[in-house]
Formats: C-alpha cells, structure tokens, sequence
C-alpha cells in the first residue's frame, strides 16, 4: 500500500504552527556607523577585529600556540632506514601514528618518487611501508615513545 505524501501547504502550515513565525529576514549586512563592535562578520569565514585590536593580538597569539601544540608537540624526529627522508612522528597508541611530512622529506621518499614516476599522485598514498617500518624501529630503540607522554591539544593549558 502507497503511503499518501501530504500537501507542502498543510506541512508549512504545521510547522508555523509549532515552531512559530520567524521574523528574521531583514539585512544584517548594513549597520549603522556609530557601532563600535565592528563590522558584522556572522557570515563571514575569517573574522576581523579592528575595533579592538589587543583582542586580534590575543586571538593570533592563541592560534600560534594552538598550531604548535598540534603540530609540534610531542614530535620527534625519525629518519628513515632505506632513503634517509627524515619526518617528525608522534605515537598515539597501537592504531595511530602521526606523521608530519616536509617538502624535502617527501622530495627524498624513495616510495614517493615511485608513485609519482609510474604516474600516481604520491599525496594519494597512505604512507610509506619502509618508513612505517623504521618507526617501528624508533619505537623499539626507545628514541620514539610507544604512545606519546606529550599534553593532547585541548588540555587546559590556555
């Protein structure tokens, strides 16, 4: 059996009638030019802060430590045993390996070049094999922590 489809018009008119009237369709775009909060950037993808410039400061110096706690912290340097490509790797556990690669480091990954002179895109690969395996070598060394001691992002420090 068919199940009937309810008229768009009596569907509006039940949602109106639960969720009431919104009468927010006027333009936010112009403001009048006596506010001192700034431009209106709801819409707008990176926000600006001209009216209180301590306040761009104290949000870009956030950023900076942010950026370097997500990817710097905890990071170690670890060379590869086959092309000696060096990357900063940080252990999370058993399934989770954080790997920061470079230009150069990509420029001499003899599995990378590889890729790319049979024609694939080498930033399509899921990694290295040969590398994989000199972080498992870092790790039984000790010069790489199993899971990594450094504070996670997010931990409270700010």
């Amino acid at each position: 059996m068919a199940r009937e489809v309810p008229d768009a018009g009596d569907l509006a008119r039940s949602m109106l009638m639960f969720s009431g009237a919104h009468e927010d369709h006027e333009d936010h775009t112009h403001r009048s030019d006596d506010d001192e909060t700034g431009p209106d950037t709801r819409y707008s993808r990176h926000p600006l802060f001209p009216a209180v410039p301590e306040r761009f400061e104290a949000i870009r110096a956030a950023t900076e430590r942010d950026t370097d706690r997500y990817l710097h912290s905890g990071l170690m340097p670890v060379e590869c045993r086959h092309c000696t490509a060096t990357v900063e790797v940080k252990k999370l556990g058993p399934g989770y390996t954080s790997v920061q690669w470079n230009s150069g480091a990509v420029k001499q990954c003899a599995h990378f070049t590889a890729e790319r002179e049979s024609g694939n895109a080498s930033g399509r690969s899921r990694g290295c094999p040969r590398l994989a395996k000199s972080i498992l070598h870092a790790v039984a060394e000790g010069h790489l922590e199993a899971i990594s001691s450094a504070p996670p992002p997010g931990d409270g420090i700010d």
